[in-house]
């Protein structure tokens, strides 16, 4: 009996700590990539057709989780200071997809990237469209 009394305790000590404020009620909305907003909704055919098969996959439940690897791209960037050198970056992007059953991108996630330019990632630019 005193089990189910501190068990009881506990969840309605946890559950207290999750109560809302009056703070307007509205959380701000996570901020979106634009890979995401371009591609989250769109037919995953549309997407290996555009940019090249998957190079693996793996189940997770109803959904198919593909890893994608493209946008290879060599640049030279001038380097700063006295030397004025320049110096090779190499690019290229990696995404996780999850699709659902009927083949419906539901999330993309970059898990290989790198920093580009105007504080955008490489993935974001080129897998974004813009």
């Amino acid at each position: 009996m005193n089990f189910k009394i501190m068990l009881t305790a506990g969840l309605a000590l946890a559950l207290a700590g999750c109560t809302t404020t009056s703070g307007g009620g509205v959380l701000p909305a996570a901020k979106t990539s634009a890979m995401e907003t371009r591609w989250v909704g769109q037919p995953a055919g549309k997407f290996f057709a555009q940019f090249g098969p998957p190079i693996n996959d793996v189940q997770s439940g109803s959904s198919t989780i593909y890893t994608w690897r493209g946008g290879y791209k060599t640049r030279k960037i001038a380097a700063e200071g006295k030397t004025k050198t320049t110096r090779t970056q190499y690019l290229s992007c990696q995404v996780d997809l999850t699709v659902s059953s009927d083949y419906v991108i539901k999330s993309i996630k970059a898990v290989g990237d790198r920093p580009y330019q105007d504080g955008k990632t490489w993935c974001d630019t080129f897998l974004g469209g813009q």
